[in-house]
């Protein structure tokens, strides 16, 4: 058995003093906490880290978006000045990507405002080596971007959010919550009570269904929302997840394997599956139109990855030219990335949905 990890003995003590805490509490710590988060304190990427994303697979996933939210800026009629925003960067990569693509649309680069919402400060000085060539602005929040035109994309940014986990038995729901058992950490379940921010689950559920909700969904597109309805703009998220979401989606990845999400906190990524239906309803709620969901190796089909993909093998060969199709395979194979990864854009107006997305029917 692993020893304790400082944020598990900080955990404990606090959980010993004031009593269980939720999931939520529990992933917010795990994840952003100030001295032993797992964001806060390390690069979670590529083969030497936990988990490997789609613009650290290959350059064409950012190249095929990135020209997507060119075309929906022209589509717009090109404002000036306008913010081009990440939300949740990485190391930059997909940014990065996205602006060698776009450099040839006239007039885009000199209009832009590149801001990237980032909390990390390891993951900024990343951002910052690989972005070295471009003027970048990072906020800590979405709060803070500018009351302006907003083009952006959030790519695995949403599944990182804390979530709060319920069960459904027959006196009502009880919530996950992470107490302790003999000084170990171990997640229970609250007593029954009514959940009124439940109550439009109880038609489509029954007694031990699990349902996630993620608190801040609603704020960060809230804000999102404004600036694109008031300014004009899109918005592009892909992550991993369904729409209309039911079950027990929480999950720690280390090493690039699954590992029990209390076994190590702060030093493996936690994450949940996102509620597509969850989040298109903050949106229309705030104000914008949302796409159908559609999954992400069609969109990158629809949007020329195949295209892309023959254009840069002319120049490779051997292993090089063998990885690079096998990257392709990874992101647009249904058995793979392709159906896994799910995406929606939002807009001031239906018939202005970035290319690639289709109107809800």
């Amino acid at each position: 058995m692993s020893a304790p990890t400082p944020l598990a003995d900080l955990l404990a003590r606090r959980i010993a003093k004031t009593g269980p805490i939720s999931l939520a509490q529990y992933m917010a710590d795990c994840l952003l906490h100030p001295d032993h988060g797992y964001y806060t304190t390390r690069d979670p990427l590529g083969r030497d880290g936990d988990f490997t994303t789609a613009p650290e697979i290959s350059q064409m996933f950012g190249e095929v978006l990135g020209l997507c939210l060119a075309q929906s800026w022209v589509d717009q009629g090109c404002p000036a000045p306008f913010t081009l925003a990440e939300l949740g960067p990485g190391r930059g990569t997909l940014m990065a990507d996205i602006l060698r693509a776009t450099k040839a649309v006239p007039n885009m680069h000199t209009a832009m405002n590149v801001t990237l919402v980032e909390a990390s400060p390891t993951l900024r000085d990343k951002q910052r080596e690989k972005l070295s060539g471009y003027d970048v602005t990072w906020v800590d929040t979405v709060a803070k971007l500018p009351q302006q035109p907003l083009f952006l994309i959030a790519n695995e940014f949403f599944d990182a959010l804390p979530i709060r986990q319920f069960m459904r038995d027959e006196k009502g729901w009880r919530e996950a919550q992470v107490g302790l058992i003999d000084e170990t950490l171990t997640l229970g379940l609250s007593q029954p009570a009514p959940i009124a921010l439940l109550d439009h689950r109880l038609n489509d559920t029954q007694s031990g269904d699990v349902v996630e909700i993620c608190p801040t969904f609603a704020s960060i597109i809230d804000e999102i929302a404004q600036r694109i309805t008031t300014y004009g703009g899109s918005g592009i998220v892909i992550d991993y997840g369904d729409w209309h979401a039911i079950g027990d989606t929480f999950q720690a990845v280390e090493n690039h394997e699954m590992v029990d999400p209390l076994a190590r906190p702060g030093c493996a990524d936690l994450t949940a599956h996102v509620d597509f239906e969850a989040l298109a309803l903050c949106a229309t709620d705030a104000g914008c139109a949302v796409s159908q969901m559609i999954a992400q190796g069609p969109l990158l089909a629809r949007l020329g990855i195949a295209q892309r993909a023959q254009a840069l093998a002319t120049k490779m060969s051997g292993t090089d030219l063998d990885l690079h199709f096998e990257a392709f395979d990874r992101l647009t194979n249904t058995d793979k990335m392709g159906l896994l990864f799910k995406a929606i854009a939002i807009a001031p107006r239906e018939t202005l949905l970035p290319p690639g997305f289709d109107a809800p029917t």
